[in-house]
């Protein structure tokens, strides 16, 4: 059996994203800014992924901007609002467990001139609201928050931030990176005063290459990408009509039945932590129940480096992390595992399991086992 618990990397795509991604491929190829009938079948795709997403949103169809995917989405966020709004304050706010997708624009706005101020995090993950509000200032005009955090499922509180914001600089634009908490949470990015969220497609079963960036229409923000004025002339390309098309059912999918979804992926995650504290030398960074998002477990594994425990149990044919896919390719310290207070000699122990909605609890049972089994081999031989 093949046990694949990195959900938080990648989903399996759903069969009817598969069907309708090869329709739109094979039979209505048409390109959407085409006058023809084969265009407009292909525009119709577009609107009717941005009417599916709108909805599970509470928000309208022209606020969705369809991007390549989540670091697309968040680099045009940051770099594009910076850019737009830098005659209001060259100063942003984030925090000190982002994704690369974050940090690296951030970095690139800092050599541009604009001053970054990044919130240290407690130990379940959450930044302070009394700091945050001290960090303000009449010149922020950016702040940029993780909704759930991809290594350890830490949920950050985003209509409490979004009020000590508003409240100190009702200017200061409020940017959320939603990639993996779309999907497992009901947003209302009106109702909790988010300004521009970003979203991936191929976390929530969808196709990898696309996701969306939702933008209030109150905010200003600069394109990326110049071209020929597609999507109002934020983001001018020809849409990818096959991965849009595939978001919006995959949408479609994770909010029908939504509650009854993610009560079976908590069960999982709540199930996985239960039985990962019957293993010795196990520290468990992840909360149970609705204190951490739903398809998130991180672990620690005293004894054995996290990169020899992940290619032993591939194996055995389970796949879990060692930390974020999107950055894997550059090993280093977990920030987010430091920010927590990780200790040291755990630091490069540690593994993410993250579920999705294929996953079982029998599968949790063999991988337990399996840990069970390969953990002592692994620990004698690291020691000598």
């Amino acid at each position: 059996m093949e046990i694949y618990f990195d959900n938080a990397a990648t989903t399996k795509v759903l069969e009817p994203v598969k069907d309708i991604v090869l329709k739109v491929m094979t039979e209505d190829y048409g390109n959407p800014s085409a006058k023809h009938k084969k265009g407009m079948i292909a525009e119709q795709y577009i609107k009717e992924a941005a009417e599916i997403i709108a909805d599970t949103l509470k928000v309208t169809p022209k606020d969705i901007l369809f991007t390549s995917g989540g670091s697309e989405s968040n680099n045009m966020a940051l770099i594009g609002a910076a850019i737009a709004n830098k005659r209001a304050g060259n100063h942003i706010i984030s925090t000190g467990i982002e994704h690369p997708s974050v940090y690296n624009p951030l970095a690139y706005l800092e050599e541009l001139g604009f001053t970054v101020t990044y919130l240290p995090v407690d130990a379940i993950g959450n930044i302070s609201l009394e700091a945050l509000e001290q960090a303000i200032r009449p010149d922020t005009i950016l702040v940029s928050v993780m909704y759930v955090n991809n290594e350890i499922g830490a949920v950050a509180p985003i209509e409490a931030i979004s009020k000590v914001i508003k409240k100190k600089n009702s200017s200061t634009i409020f940017h959320v990176d939603a990639i993996q908490a779309y999907g497992k949470f009901v947003i209302r990015p009106k109702r909790q005063g988010i300004d521009l969220m970003s979203v991936s497609a191929h976390k929530i079963h969808g196709p990898k290459g696309v996701g969306f960036l939702y933008v209030d229409p109150k905010v200003k923000i600069r394109p990326l990408i110049y071209g020929g004025g597609q999507q109002r002339g934020l983001r001018a390309g020809t849409e990818n009509v096959p991965g849009i098309a595939g978001l919006g059912v995959a949408a479609k999918f994770m909010y029908t039945d939504h509650e009854q979804k993610m009560s079976a992926i908590m069960d999982l995650k709540d199930y996985m932590i239960e039985r990962l504290k019957e293993i010795d030398g196990v520290t468990v960074n992840s909360l149970k129940g609705d204190l951490s998002s739903p398809q998130i477990v991180s672990a620690s594994f005293l004894g054995t480096r996290s990169e020899v425990l992940l290619h032993a149990l591939e194996d055995k044919r389970v796949y879990v992390s060692s930390g974020s896919a999107c950055s894997s390719n550059h090993p280093g310290v977990s920030g987010t595992l430091v920010g927590i207070g990780v200790k040291k000699d755990l630091l490069d122990s540690t593994l993410r399991f993250s579920f999705g909605v294929f996953n079982t609890k029998e599968e949790i049972n063999i991988c337990i086992d399996t840990l069970k089994e390969l953990l002592p081999i692994l620990r004698r031989y690291q020691r000598g």
